[in-house]
């Protein structure tokens, strides 16, 4: 007969019947779950690869331009989100006609957007031919409104912010995908759809990721809104998601 803790913990990547030594947990799962904190740690401090990223995107065909907050350093990002909220002065980006603006940041995770920026962002943007992206503009010391900043300054209707979200002890390297119709600065996050826990093989794919993003920000562009009067109603979600 199946063991129901054996069932659980291969649905669900969750700390699941860990067993017990005395009034605590075996020293293996004390050990794994050090190792976990140890690694969200590492991902909030880890600097974003910059050079390694751009090098990317331009590989994928992909220009690019670079952008930092008004945050001066990792310390101050974590202890001032306002900052990571503001472009730097001196940000260099010169408005246009654009669709769509697609900012990579580093967020509260570089893993994410070393493991998963690019990847997405080549899928993506293969689905949307006729569309007028921008450069892809990459972000340190972001927060998600940044994006809203950079959009306005360059002139796009839309802006798609990929970002390293807040490690989990099971999750790392999530990538969020944060949706925006009209940016500009003081967005309100009900103003925003999100497309949450992108991180192929454990998460979404970046194939069901665009899908979703894709049918999101097709509906954004004729209704001319995002945020919580915006809802996938397309085929793009099984019943229930």
């Amino acid at each position: 007969m199946t063991d129901a803790w054996t069932v659980l913990r291969e649905a669900t990547r969750a700390r699941v019947g860990l067993g017990r030594a005395g009034d605590g947990l075996p020293t293996t799962e004390v050990l794994r779950l050090s190792a976990a904190h140890a690694m969200a740690r590492d991902a909030v401090h880890e600097p974003l690869r910059v050079d390694e990223i751009v090098g990317a995107l331009h590989d994928a065909g992909f220009p690019t331009t670079t952008v930092a907050s008004a945050a001066d350093g990792r310390a101050q990002y974590l202890q001032r989100p306002d900052l990571g909220r503001r472009l730097a002065d001196g940000d260099g980006l010169e408005a246009g006609e654009w669709d769509l603006a697609v900012v990579v940041a580093d967020g509260l995770s570089a893993f994410a957007v070393h493991a998963h920026a690019v990847g997405l962002v080549s899928t993506l943007l293969a689905q949307l031919e006729g569309w007028r992206v921008a450069p892809v503009v990459v972000a340190t010391q972001a927060r998600v409104a940044l994006g809203d900043d950079v959009a306005q300054r360059l002139g796009a209707a839309m802006v798609l912010v990929l970002i390293g979200e807040r490690p989990g002890m099971s999750s790392p390297d999530s990538l969020g995908a944060y949706l925006t119709w009209a940016p500009q600065r003081g967005r309100a996050d009900s103003e925003r759809n999100c497309v949450s826990n992108i991180r192929p093989p454990d998460g979404l794919s970046y194939e069901r990721a665009t899908e979703v993003l894709v049918a999101l920000m097709t509906e954004a562009r004729r209704l001319e809104l995002t945020g919580v009067g915006l809802k996938d109603t397309g085929g793009a979600l099984p019943p229930g998601e």
